[in-house]
C-alpha cells in the first residue's frame, strides 16, 4: 500500500506470492486456507498490535501447528504483507473519479486514513520495510494513477506522488494514535504543556515562542488532517 516501485521483502519472490493458486508450498494440504489466516492474523493485531502477531499466536487462532502456517507464510515478514494486502481490500471499490486531480487525491487520503483508523497497526506495518505489491494494493494504486492522468506528470512522479500521500497520511494518523494515547494521560499532557511554555519563555526562542502565541487552530484530528493535506496536495506541482 505505502509503496510504488514494487519492491519485493525478506527475499519472497512476488510471483509465489501473489500468482500462484490457494496452495501450500509443501506438505499435505491442511484444513484452513491462506485467507483464514491472513484474516486471523489481522484480527489478532486489530484486538492487540502487531507485536501480538507471531506464527505460534497465529497458529492457534485457526487451530493448526505452527509448522503448518510455515507452509503458507514463510515467515512473519510475508504474513505481514499478505496482512497490509488484505486489509488495503478494504479500499475498493473507491469512490469515482472526478477529474480533479486534487479533489481526487484527498479523497484517496481519506479512504487510506480511514483504513488505519481501523487497523491502528497498520501505519507501524508500513515504516521501514519495503513491499511487494499484492492484488487489492495494486487495484488502489491504479485508482490512484487514474486520478493523476489530468496532470502532466511522468509515470515515476506519479508512483512517487502515490508514495508521498501514503506515507504522508501514516504518518499523520500514527501521531493521531500517539496522541490519543497521551490524552488519556492528563498529567503527561500538561507536563509537555507546561514544558513548552518554559521553553517559550526563556528568550532562547523567540519564533518558537511566537508560534505558540498565534491564535489556536482547531485541532480535531478530522480538521488537522484535512488542514495538512490541503496544504500539501494543493502545494502539489502537476507539471514536473
Amino acid at each position: 500500500m505505502v509503496r510504488g516501485d514494487g519492491s519485493g521483502a525478506g527475499g519472497v519472490d512476488p510471483q509465489q506470492l501473489w500468482l500462484n493458486s490457494d496452495r501450500p508450498r509443501k506438505g499435505r494440504k491442511p484444513a484452513f486456507s491462506r485467507a483464514a489466516i491472513t484474516a486471523a492474523a489481522v484480527a489478532l493485531a486489530d484486538a492487540e498490535g502487531i507485536d501480538a502477531v507471531t506464527m505460534r499466536r497465529v497458529a492457534s487462532q485457526v487451530g493448526a501447528g505452527v509448522m503448518s502456517l510455515y507452509s503458507y507464510a514463510p515467515d512473519k515478514e510475508t504474513l505481514l504483507q499478505l496482512m497490509v494486502d488484505h486489509v488495503s481490500g478494504e479500499l475498493s471499490p473507491p469512490d469515482p473519479l472526478t477529474g480533479d486531480w486534487r479533489a481526487d487525491l484527498k479523497a484517496i487520503a481519506h479512504a487510506q486514513r480511514a483504513l488505519m483508523l481501523r487497523h491502528p497497526w497498520l501505519p507501524t506495518a508500513l515504516f521501514n520495510r519495503r513491499w511487494s505489491l499484492g492484488p487489492n494494493t495494486l487495484a488502489f494504486l491504479e485508482h490512484a494513477l487514474a486520478a493523476l492522468r489530468p496532470t502532466a506528470l511522468d509515470g515515476g512522479a506519479k508512483l512517487e506522488v502515490f508514495s508521498l500521500i501514503t506515507a504522508f497520511t501514516a504518518r499523520l494518523v500514527a501521531d493521531e494514535i500517539a496522541q490519543a494515547a497521551l490524552s488519556a494521560s492528563p498529567e503527561r499532557a500538561a507536563a509537555e504543556a507546561r514544558y513548552l511554555a518554559a521553553v517559550a519563555a526563556d528568550g532562547h526562542h523567540p519564533e518558537l515562542a511566537e508560534a505558540l502565541s498565534a491564535p489556536p487552530r482547531p485541532l480535531t484530528p478530522d480538521a488537522t488532517f484535512a488542514r495538512l493535506l490541503d496544504r500539501m496536495v494543493d502545494g502539489l506541482d502537476a507539471g514536473s
